[in-house]
């Protein structure tokens, strides 16, 4: 066992967890973040993407020992990198009414937002690629798909709005 002191969605943890133990496992069994969810524990589902430093990254096969001082953004606190209220990727979530079961979608929601930070006008192409290594049962692709370019409006409305401000 191994003390880790850990930076999720803005806050200071404490994690008392062998250095081998996933993130997703610290996460929910450990600090109560349960949002983030297990799928496949081999990296190929993508229910478990959390931010690290900003970049989508598998929480399943993540060992606590390998996040140092880096900064988790987790589904519980992706709104507070909005600045106030839901982020736009959540927004248009809830707009396009995207989820059928809803397990993926925490992992389908920090995928498109960390997408997004980079590519902030996609196409379609571009979202089908970025969003390819997410699995969703249900098949809601095509909202998801949806929901990513209503997102993408939102993101450069704000940007825009940021960038006459300053």
């Amino acid at each position: 066992m191994a003390l880790y002191n850990l930076q999720i969605n803005s806050k200071a943890y404490r994690a008392d967890v062998d250095p081998d133990t996933p993130l997703l496992w610290v996460l929910r069994d450990n600090l109560g973040l349960v949002g983030t969810k297990y799928g496949c524990g081999i990296a190929q589902c993508g229910a478990c993407t959390v931010h690290l430093n900003g970049e989508a990254t598998r929480a399943c096969v993540l060992p606590v020992s390998a996040i140092g001082k880096a900064k988790i953004t987790t589904i519980e606190g992706l709104s507070a990198t909005a600045g106030s209220g839901l982020h736009p990727v959540q927004k248009a979530w809830d707009e396009i009414d995207v989820p059928q079961c809803g397990y993926c979608q925490a992992g389908q929601i920090m995928t498109a937002a960390a997408f997004l930070k980079h590519t902030p006008k996609p196409t379609n192409a571009q979202i089908d690629e970025a969003m390819s290594g997410n699995i969703c049962r249900c098949g809601t692709y095509h909202r998801i798909r949806e929901a990513v370019k209503v997102a993408s409006t939102a993101t450069a409305s704000t940007a825009k709005v940021s960038t006459k401000t300053k």
